[in-house]
């Protein structure tokens, strides 16, 4: 009986779960920099400047590219000037080729390596190799001399011909054949959309504490962002039918080849260039005080245009709070692009790139959304290593979500969503993801935000707000650290909130301080309110689902209506302790909901209750169909309402050792349902007990498909059902 409470409470977390951590993520990631090669002696030929102020970028690239649709393969040359902003003297220059992560399945995401097997069903035509791609380095040229290169484990290394002192520069031209994978990774193609994401071989950073370059492989669990913001002019050949969304000032010429056309680009200070393309995007732009958003959608209902503009609103409102509360978003454009991505949406420098916009969709309550618009602080504004620090990506994002929504005066998806976490997590919130170990969730959003929440609540909004603009103003266009972060803790808010700070993210086990969390009353009203938002939600995806649903039942009792849970009676002490451990079930989740209800076992009180209060209640039968007294009381209309769900009563309740559920309409009240557990004979079989429970929990809390009934043989397996899938069921498992 204990276990089988846990189990229930464990499965109405999971749904709590999904809308409080709206985000997918992954798993642990190993590293492999290399060691820095000893300097060479310097070059007279290669071009020397005098340092320049901090404010300008060391890094810019002139790229040059073309796209054959065809066969799904891109030319390029890479200019790029390096400045050396280090002190030491650099040998050689380092670049990710991260498209390289494609050539073959043991180093792709295993996100999308998941989703790509489901495409490969639905697309039988394509081979596995298709799914496979990655960079081809054709030359590298120096002032046209060409030099050298070892190109291998996603990073391409190149020695020079002279090293470079502290403040020279050096340009150098990569020219690559580009291989684009189909499917859903970053780099991909699918259906009508080109994903573009490591697309080039970009710069790596330099350390000069290790006095190495990183050159760490993508993750194929978790993320591997690490960059130094530069300047970009990028040039695409695409076919005239492309629209292109790419970070900066955009422009667009007539190519000398017929059928295609120039798409270029100035994009200055950011810190990863990627790129959207399809011959199917519509735009929709809109302009306010000097900032143009544009939305490229697919257009593939008649209402998505207003979703589009009701997104687009939303982003107005979200880059001015996170403007007003951190420093101004730099750029004049920000664009949203729509992807056929599932369960996932990205960031990337001057946009973002979601998920499909559904006839349902609901912009304001889209927290997800505004997550990934937080990112363009943190991460695209204030860089770090993703690969050692993901918190200060991840978990000041999910801050900023929460903290929008709460001063937007949304309770459901402010401060009290951070507030209701009380459970421990086992690795600090400082860990690397090589460290967390499949905990990125929990770790870098979950209690990386509530250790950002102790500190608002610590020091005040006025305090935090000063602070975060002076860590903003230290660290826009550079990269951060966590070591930085306290210290600029320390500097505007004093010790005493460094150290605390500190020991949030170096603890294990961090929990938010007791003071800081929700009462037990404010829990319970925040669990109800979740769930029936959740309810909402959900049911809202699907206008064609009937009334006569199971999960209806539930979504009605937090509506505040009256449920009644009616037992059999005069049945033996095993049946009678069955029956109280799938009522336990019931009540267990009704009391962490707040749903009230009543109980009746006694056929006396149901015979005064039978035609009065039981004519206005959603109710729950539990038992044999034979020994249960409201059952034998209403048969007649039990039997006339199941027939309209397509259940032959009769012949389901007469099956041998056959147990189940069906719901029906009340036979007394058209707007109350009954839903009754049956089983055939005199109790439970062992092997059933167990299927039958789990099947009881998930029909209700949303983790299965909406039921209007199903029959279960004797070992538990389900022989007959009626039911419609749960579009959005996949959201609520949490394995």
């Amino acid at each position: 009986m204990q276990n089988s409470r846990k189990s229930l409470t464990n499965a109405a977390q999971k749904i709590i779960v999904a809308v409080l951590a709206l985000t997918v993520v992954f798993g642990p990631l190993f590293s492999t920099d290399a060691a820095a090669q000893p300097a060479l002696p310097p070059d007279p030929a290669q071009k020397q400047t005098a340092v320049k102020t901090e404010h300008e970028t060391p890094i810019q690239y002139k790229i040059q590219a073309k796209l054959h649709e065809n066969n799904m393969t891109m030319k390029g040359i890479v200019d790029v000037t390096y400045r050396n902003t280090s002190k030491d003297v650099l040998s050689e220059l380092v670049f990710h080729t991260f498209a390289d992560a494609n050539r073959s399945k043991s180093t792709q995401h295993q996100m999308f390596i998941r989703q790509n097997e489901e495409i490969s069903k639905e697309h039988p035509e394509k081979k596995p190799e298709d799914f496979l791609g990655g960079i081809d380095i054709k030359g590298v040229m120096s002032q046209g001399n060409p030099l050298q290169y070892i190109h291998k484990n996603q990073s391409l290394t190149v020695p020079l011909k002279r090293s470079l002192k502290p403040g020279e520069t050096v340009s150098v031209q990569v020219e690559f054949d580009l291989k684009i994978p189909y499917g859903m990774q970053r780099i991909s193609y699918y259906k009508d959309i080109i994903n573009g994401a490591h697309w080039f071989p970009v710069l790596a950073v330099y350390d000069e504490n290790k006095k190495q370059w990183n050159k760490t492989p993508y993750s194929t669990t978790f993320e591997t962002d690490y960059y130094t913001s530069s300047d970009y002019e990028v040039e695409f050949n695409v076919p005239d039918s492309y629209q292109l969304a790419m970070p900066g000032t955009m422009t667009t010429r007539e190519s000398t080849e017929k059928g295609r056309k120039i798409v270029s680009t100035t994009a200055p200070n950011i810190r990863k260039f990627t790129f959207f393309a399809s011959p199917n995007f519509k735009v929709e732009s809109v302009t306010r005080d000097g900032l143009t958003i544009e939305y490229f959608y697919l257009d593939s209902f008649p209402e998505e245009e207003k979703l589009v503009e009701e997104y687009i609103d939303q982003a107005f409102k979200a880059i001015q709070f996170f403007g007003e509360k951190y420093g101004k978003y730099p750029y004049p454009d920000f664009r949203i692009v729509e992807t056929y991505v599932e369960g996932v949406a990205l960031e990337h420098a001057g946009l973002i790139q979601m998920g499909q916009i559904h006839p349902n969709s609901a912009p304001a309550r889209d927290s997800v959304f505004i997550h990934e618009i937080a990112h363009q602080w943190f991460h695209s504004l204030i860089g770090n290593n993703s690969e050692t620090e993901s918190f200060l990506d991840e978990g000041f994002a999910d801050f900023s979500k929460v903290y929008f929504a709460e001063k937007q005066g949304d309770t459901l998806s402010g401060f009290k969503a951070i507030q209701f976490d009380d459970f421990p997590a086992e690795r600090p919130i400082a860990s690397t993801n090589k460290e967390v170990e499949g905990w990125e969730s929990t770790v870098y959003y979950d209690k990386g935000r509530q250790a950002i929440y102790q500190l608002y609540r610590l020091v005040g909004e006025e305090k935090f707000d000063a602070f975060m603009k002076e860590y903003f103003k230290r660290y826009v266009h550079k990269n951060a650290t966590i070591d930085g972060l306290l210290q600029t803790i320390g500097d505007t808010l004093g010790k005493k909130a460094k150290k605390e700070m500190k020991t949030a993210l170096y603890q294990p086990d961090y929990v938010l301080k007791p003071e800081y969390q929700l009462t037990e009353q404010e829990r319970t009203e925040f669990i109800r309110e979740q769930f029936k938002e959740i309810y909402e939600l959900t049911l809202s995806h699907h206008s064609d689902l009937p009334f006569e649903t199971m999960s209806r039942v539930m979504e009605r009792g937090l509506q505040g209506e009256p449920i009644t849970l009616v037992l059999s009676d005069q049945v033996s002490k095993a049946v009678n302790a069955q029956q109280e451990t799938l009522v336990l079930q019931l009540i267990s989740l009704f009391d962490l909901t707040g749903i009230e209800y009543e109980i009746i076992e006694d056929r006396q009180e149901l015979k005064k209750k039978l035609n009065k209060e039981l004519g206005t209640s959603h109710l729950i039968v539990i038992g044999n169909a034979k020994s249960n007294g409201l059952i034998q009381a209403m048969k007649p209309g039990i039997i006339q309402q199941a027939s309209k769900i397509g259940l032959n009563w009769k012949d389901a309740m007469n099956k041998p050792k056959a147990s189940g559920a069906y719901v029906i309409r009340h036979p007394h009240n058209q707007n109350r349902l009954l839903l009754h557990y049956f089983w055939n004979g005199e109790q439970l079989t062992d092997e059933s007990f167990e299927p039958f429970i789990t099947k009881m929990q998930d029909t209700l809390v949303l983790i299965d498909s909406f039921y209007q009934y199903y029959v279960m043989d004797k070992s538990g397996k389900i022989v007959a059902d009626k039911k419609m899938e749960n579009l959005l069921s996949e959201y609520f498992i949490v394995e």
